[in-house]
């Protein structure tokens, strides 16, 4: 391709919204324009990365025995209602009526179309197990879609589904998909951590994510040298043993004026943050009710542990507002668990500590020797976010904390939307028996940020070979000088000839100027054809070590080509 044919939409500076790296360089470098937030068109650079980074996914996905479709992105309500998701799903959901008056959705996911797909095509147990999937464009209603293609209301996603007659079969292919995802984000060159994960709106009984490490990573990472990997929604610690051991005093009310947060109770009284309990009240819609939660003062509240011990959705969560605490029969900033008729959550750990510190639900006052079984009760169930330093569950040595980005996700759904759907095969006795299914997502749009964000430097994007919009460009000082475009033209036919993918640069422009867009590219080779053409000469530049060196024109294209050979 020569240069002067093509779309070379660079830029100088990036629109002031574009935050992180991988949003500027994509805008930067040509490969994506904003059409309205959260939604990208794809420049021709910026789609062949795109369909490279596809490619090496679908050929891991055959080569694991996966059979590839395509289904539609409209969905009919009546299929979410079904699997039961059409009015919990929440409003990220896009919906619309057709001129008919029938509902439907742009599909976020794709559970209940292939559980339909496969309910209708496949009775009998000699064609399980199966696992099919598709490259397709979802849609997300995001609240605050940024990040560029981080996190958009329109992406583009690789969902597979698998089909097995037991439990036992379904192990067989979330191992099959688990080596299966390990092979692609090898091969994409990505630095990755898979760790225990939440099965969010998805559902079932066992999920992994698949995390690409990067300081601008929207999700925590909690992990142990032992191997013990979680992200923050999922990670569990052992409790710390805090003040386990002394004897329960006297329950006394205390004036605490003005004192509302755990630190100015803590500051006022002369005890530890751990001493004083957080009483956060929620309000549950789903069941039109108000809960308590009551986690140490030293901790935070894993909203996502909360809702799963509610069994509800995560929208169908708020914080309780002034009027709901007053009407409870507590004081906004004074709220306790003692004397509450209310649903009240509490963490192990509280359970634990002698001689708390609770709201006395009376303006400017808290109790101080409060004890768990003896002042107040609830159910005990784990809804504390763990920290750095927490101990591992594993190992009991301290955990580590990281950053990462999200590029993909596995899940054991089980019969959760086999069941009610009726997606069943018949056994030997003749009865219809659910399968028992799995489901397993890359996202595609944001693995290529992910990519930019552990390969980039000052000057640009440092795309690995093997998903590169071209291999190398051929960069002649000037074009118009005859021994320079000789070689130029010399070097480009052969190593397209090697099926190398090449780019001529033939603009008349100055050399630095051609040099900066194609640093910024992030094409990984360039070879410079400039005086020392006339012998043969052409200096060729790696883009991942920006090291020069002058070789000649030959052993250039037989080192390029030989590079190319070797992609995996």
């Amino acid at each position: 391709m020569k240069a002067s044919k093509m779309l070379i939409a660079t830029l100088k500076e990036a629109p002031n919204e574009a935050q992180i790296a991988s949003h500027v360089l994509l805008i930067r470098a040509g490969m994506i324009r904003k059409l309205v937030a959260g939604v990208y068109n794809y420049l021709p650079l910026g789609l062949r990365v795109l369909n490279k980074v596809e490619n090496i996914i679908r050929e891991e996905m055959d080569n694991s025995g996966a059979l590839e479709i395509l289904s539609s992105a409209i969905q009919p309500k009546e299929l979410w209602e079904e699997s039961g998701r059409w009015s919990k799903y929440g409003p990220e959901l896009m919906r619309f009526n057709d001129r008919h008056e029938r509902e439907f959705c742009l599909g976020p996911t794709h559970e209940e179309i292939f559980t339909d797909l496969v309910r209708t095509e496949i009775k009998s147990k000699k064609n399980l197990p199966m696992c099919i999937y598709q490259i397709q464009t979802k849609y997300r209603d995001e609240l605050r879609p940024r990040f560029g293609l981080m996190r958009g209301r329109e992406f583009i996603m690789k969902d597979a589904y698998s089909f097995d007659l037991d439990e036992k079969g379904l192990e067989v292919s979330y191992q099959t998909m688990h080596k299966t995802y390990e092979n692609i984000f090898n091969r994409l060159g990505l630095n990755y951590k898979i760790v225990l994960a939440d099965t969010g709106a998805i559902g079932g009984s066992g999920s992994h994510q698949f995390m690409a490490l990067s300081e601008v990573g929207e999700s925590d990472i909690i992990y142990c040298d032992c191997g013990y990997a979680a992200d923050i929604e999922k990670a569990v610690c052992i409790d710390d043993e805090y003040k386990t051991d002394e004897e329960e005093l006297e329950l006394t009310l205390k004036d605490t004026p003005h004192m509302k947060t755990i630190e100015e109770v803590s500051n006022f009284l002369n005890v530890s943050l751990k001493d004083v309990f957080k009483a956060v009240v929620y309000f549950d819609m789903a069941n039109n009710e108000p809960v308590l939660t009551i986690v140490r003062g030293d901790r935070n509240i894993n909203e996502i542990k909360l809702v799963n011990a509610l069994n509800i959705a995560e929208h169908e969560l708020r914080f309780a507002t002034d009027e709901e605490i007053v009407k409870l029969g507590s004081i906004p900033g004074f709220v306790g668990p003692k004397g509450l008729k209310v649903k009240t959550l509490i963490d192990p750990e509280v359970t634990k500590v002698k001689n708390g510190v609770i709201g006395a639900n009376s303006k400017d006052q808290h109790m101080i020797n409060a004890n768990y079984g003896r002042d107040f009760e609830g159910f005990v169930v784990d809804l504390k976010c763990v920290v750095e330093g927490d101990l591992c569950p594993v190992c009991h040595k301290p955990l580590k904390q990281e950053r990462g980005i999200e590029v993909g996700q596995i899940f054991k759904l089980g019969t959760k939307y086999s069941s009610p759907m009726n997606c069943t095969y018949q056994d030997e006795a003749g009865q219809n028996v659910p399968m028992v299914m799995g489901c397993y997502g890359i996202g595609v749009t944001r693995t290529v940020s992910s990519i930019i964000e552990q390969y980039h430097d000052e000057f640009g994007i440092k795309w690995p070979l093997n998903v590169a919009p071209y291999h190398v460009v051929v960069v002649p000082i000037n074009y118009n000088d005859e021994n320079m475009r000789k070689v130029a033209d010399d070097v480009y036919e052969q190593l397209k000839a090697n099926h190398v993918e090449v780019v001529l640069d033939d603009r008349d422009e100055r050399p630095g100027f051609k040099f900066k867009d194609w640093e910024l590219i992030g094409i990984p080779y360039m070879i410079v054809v400039g005086r020392g053409a006339v012998n043969g000469i052409c200096e060729f530049k790696e883009r991942q070590t920006m090291e020069k060196v002058e070789l000649e024109a030959s052993t250039i294209i037989e080192k390029v080509t030989e590079a190319v050979r070797n992609i995996k």
